[in-house]
């Protein structure tokens, strides 16, 4: 919103000497963010003047029409300039660029030889000077009212053409939709200085209607239309111009001027923030319907564009169809032409959700729908209209209707009731009841104060241009915001005495700083994840992980649900550092998954005054999906680097057991690995390289190679790996002790067993465990052999066993005694037989 500080300076008294700086503190004292401050004087450098045409030739012979010009600009003698515009005449005043001048764009003014002739400067255009989008013709001063010119030749021009001024441009929060006008800046600057506030509604002179209407309204849908005020101008001269203090003013709004009739219902829509439309009486047909459209029905709008219109969307309509989108933008078959004398008004009020959908549904932004979307003063139709329809007659000459037409259907403001100790329980500092009901009273809202009972209780109807307070809370905003938020002190907070970081932070900090020592790269993904990606995992059709939480309002309709698996965001970051030119990466992610519990119910509403009840806390904890931790790595490229030590090893499935192996070490348990080959496979894996990991019994993750059609599909690398393992399935390790350690000797025998091909070497080595008893300090598996002396399906495993008693030297009886038992078990239990007996 751009605003000129002169503008302000009608609707509310501030002091003389306000600076921009000033003013900019102003505003930010009372919540609105200053944007840029602009000195329009300084837009044009050195002598620009009001000149009197004297005379005027005709440049014959040339291929444009070319004028040689006399003008008076206050010296002794007139001033030859050279201008190529028609639409002035001898006598006419006219701003002057004299040699010197550099206008807007760098562009300098200088005395120079041109159609033979010297031009000692230049007759300046609205666009030239930067004051507005004109440029048919220069510019032209007006008299005064009384008659008299507008200035003398040779004084000072900037202020005739409005650059004498300081332009301020403010970003209103959505909240403050009060604050797109003149109307609303100015009351919060009263506000904030203490100037004397002048309501530019409050001076309009209402029309004495007769009680009949000027056009016959038919509203249909009162929630979508709630008041539509309409007042008829007749007699209006189509060619009478904007006085150009109006088109400096749009202009410095960002509006262009377009006619009389629309520059003024623009210029009222600046100045008290209520949008307008000006229709072209003569081609109205039948009386004017506001209701919804109906399928099929299209309309083509004021900028050209033909739109098929949704039922949800508000029209206006008259005996020949649609004939306006409301709210957002008229239609071409009614709009003010160059041959309009007869207009209608309209000034209505209009449902802002409806307003906004609309807005987003045809992707139609306009400055009325910006204002009714956030809220406009309901009660200000009939003084809009009224002003329009007089600055009308001013200036075009047409007669006012004494008929008005005014459909009210109004629901007037719901009071608030606000404890009056509440913005100090809140703020942190004392705000008495008489200070409290005075900020109110400021805003415009009325207020009643109920001392009745243990605490005093302010009931608050809030003022209609303030369609934002709904709440207790928005009230206390007001009190803080008005009486000053610099007047609350910044203390910290002393934070209480804690108990450090619970068990399970501290197992999560441990995972994520071995898997970091282990070579991985930590990311943080966002947890959202869409049907194609786990298309692309090859996730089937009643998988778990199918079964998604889903947002209402996605940030990308083609991820709309939560991640039930780590996996796709971390494939994601994996193929965007690859994109960036990474070969070898190896990431990491500790993060919750979300898995739904039940049926989709809605959560209940609470206040926000105050927190909610412990009911409502239960109720809503209760539709919180499941979210357990998990833990998840990928790798690709190669896991030991090529060099002048030798050839690089790619990495492999085993790197991805080795990265679930670090996790679950770091979170204090030991998994187990097997082979989760055919059916037991999991995607996204390689059916033939997929390890299930577990605890216990408890299968908590797999980890191995991803399927190559994944691979694929995800623009992968081949032979990526990856692990996923659930962190909350592991259970919480007991407190360990400190081994004790023995100063005896070991005894390291090794062992050699053939088994079938398809036995884990894990389930050997925990047969080895048991049977050899507590003198086994650990085994190692060394050596993995297959060949045809074993015969086909066999395989030997080498395993070094390390005894070593506490007490005493072991003898090697005793160590060979163990190391039998230990075979024993594992021949009993998998037929194992030592390799060579």
């Amino acid at each position: 919103m751009r605003v000129p500080l002169s503008w302000l300076r009608e609707h509310v008294d501030l002091p003389a000497d306000l600076t921009a700086d000033g003013l900019e503190k102003a505003l930010v004292k009372v919540g609105l963010e200053v944007e840029e401050m602009t000195d329009a004087g300084a837009s044009v450098e050195g002598p620009l003047v009001v000149g009197r045409v004297e005379s005027i030739e005709e440049l014959q012979g040339l291929k444009k029409p070319i004028r040689y010009c006399l003008v008076d600009v206050g010296g002794e003698q007139p001033q030859g300039i050279i201008c190529g515009a028609r639409n002035f005449a001898e006598g006419d005043l006219v701003v002057v660029a004299l040699p010197g001048a550099v206008l807007p764009g760098g562009f300098a003014i200088a005395a120079r030889k041109t159609y033979g002739h010297v031009s000692n400067g230049m007759i300046c255009s609205a666009r030239e000077l930067g004051v507005s989008d004109e440029h048919e013709g220069i510019i032209v001063l007006p008299p005064r009212p009384d008659g008299s010119d507008a200035a003398d030749p040779g004084a000072e021009a900037r202020p005739v053409v409005g650059l004498d001024d300081v332009v301020v441009e403010v970003n209103v929060t959505p909240d403050r939709g009060y604050c797109f006008s003149v109307r609303g800046i100015a009351r919060e600057l009263s506000h904030s200085l203490g100037g004397a506030y002048r309501d530019p509604v409050a001076a309009v002179v209402p029309i004495d209607g007769d009680g009949s209407d000027a056009y016959r309204i038919d509203v249909r849908d009162s929630v979508a239309c709630d008041r539509f005020t309409a007042v008829a101008v007749r007699g209006v001269d189509p060619a009478a111009p904007t006085p150009q203090w109006m088109k400096a003013r749009l202009a410095v709004a960002g509006i262009r001027s377009i006619s009389l009739p629309v520059d003024i219902t623009n210029y009222l829509m600046i100045e008290t923030g209520q949008p307008m439309h000006a229709w072209d009486l003569e081609r109205l047909t039948g009386p004017l319907v506001v209701r919804r459209a109906t399928a099929g029905e299209t309309l083509t709008t004021l900028d050209g564009v033909k739109r098929a219109l949704d039922p949800q969307d508000i029209v206006i309509a008259d005996d020949t169809g649609v004939v306006s989108l409301a709210a957002v933008m008229g239609g071409t078959t009614t709009e003010v032409s160059p041959s309009t004398v007869d207009v209608l008004l309209e000034a209505a009020h209009w449902d802002p959700l409806s307003v906004a959908r609309t807005i987003r549904r045809h992707k139609l932004p306009s400055e009325a729908g910006k204002r009714y979307e956030r809220g406009v003063d309901p009660q200000i139709t009939a003084a809009a209209a009224a002003r329009a329809a007089a600055l009308l007659a001013e200036h075009g000459g047409g007669t006012v209707d004494p008929r008005v037409t005014d459909v009210y259907a109004v629901v007037p403001p719901a009071p608030i009731t606000m404890a009056v100790t509440r913005p100090s329980e809140l703020a942190g500092i004392d705000y008495s009841t008489e200070r409290v009901v005075e900020v109110l009273t400021m805003i415009g809202a009325s207020v009643e104060v109920d001392s009745a009972g243990a605490s005093s209780k302010a009931v608050v109807t809030p003022p209609s241009w303030r369609p934002d307070l709904t709440d207790p809370a928005d009230l206390v905003e007001e009190v803080l915001r008005l009486d000053g938020y610099d007047r609350i002190p910044s203390v910290l907070p002393i934070a209480p005495p804690g108990a450090g970081l619970s068990v399970t932070q501290r197992r999560r900090r441990t995972i994520g700083r071995a898997l970091a020592d282990a070579g991985f790269t930590e990311t943080l993904c966002y947890p959202f994840v869409g049907a194609g990606t786990l298309d692309a995992l090859r996730i089937p059709a009643g998988d778990p992980r199918r079964d998604m939480v889903l947002l209402r309002n996605p940030l990308s309709d083609e991820e709309p649900g939560m991640r039930t698996t780590l996996l796709p965001p971390l494939l994601g970051a994996l193929r965007r550092n690859l994109g960036r030119g990474l070969r070898d990466l190896a990431l990491y992610e500790l993060g919750t998954v979300f898995l739904p519990g039940g049926p989709v119910r809605v959560a209940p509403t609470a206040g926000v005054d105050g927190p909610p009840p412990e009911a409502e806390l239960r109720a809503a904890e209760a539709l919180l999906p499941h979210q357990p931790w998990h833990v998840a790595a990928v790798i690709t490229g190669d896991a030991d680097p090529a060099g002048w030590w030798g050839a690089g090893r790619p990495a492999d499935w085993a790197d991805a057991v080795d990265a679930a192996r670090v996790a679950a070490e770091a979170a204090g348990v030991t998994l187990t690995v097997r082979a989760a080959a055919g059916p037991d496979a999991v995607a996204p894996w390689h059916p033939g390289r997929c390890a299930a990991l577990l605890v216990g019994d408890t299968v908590v993750g797999h980890a191995g190679e991803l399927h190559p059609a994944v691979c694929a599909d995800l623009d992968l690398p081949r032979r990526t790996v990856a692990m996923e393992f659930d962190l909350d399935a592991v259970p919480i390790p007991e407190v360990s002790t400190a081994p004790r350690l023995s100063g005896f000797p070991t005894a390291l025998l090794d062992v050699a067993l053939v088994v079938d091909a398809a036995t884990p070497a894990g389930d050997v080595e925990a047969a080895l465990t048991e049977g050899a008893g507590a003198l086994l300090e650990s085994v190692r598996l060394f050596d993995v052999y297959e060949g045809a002396q074993l015969g086909e399906g066999r395989k030997s495993l080498a395993y070094k066993l390390t005894f070593r008693a506490a007490d005493r030297t072991l003898t090697g009886e005793e160590a060979l005694a163990a190391r039998d038992v230990a075979v024993a078990v594992a021949a009993g239990r998998f037929g194992a037989t030592l390799r060579g007996a």
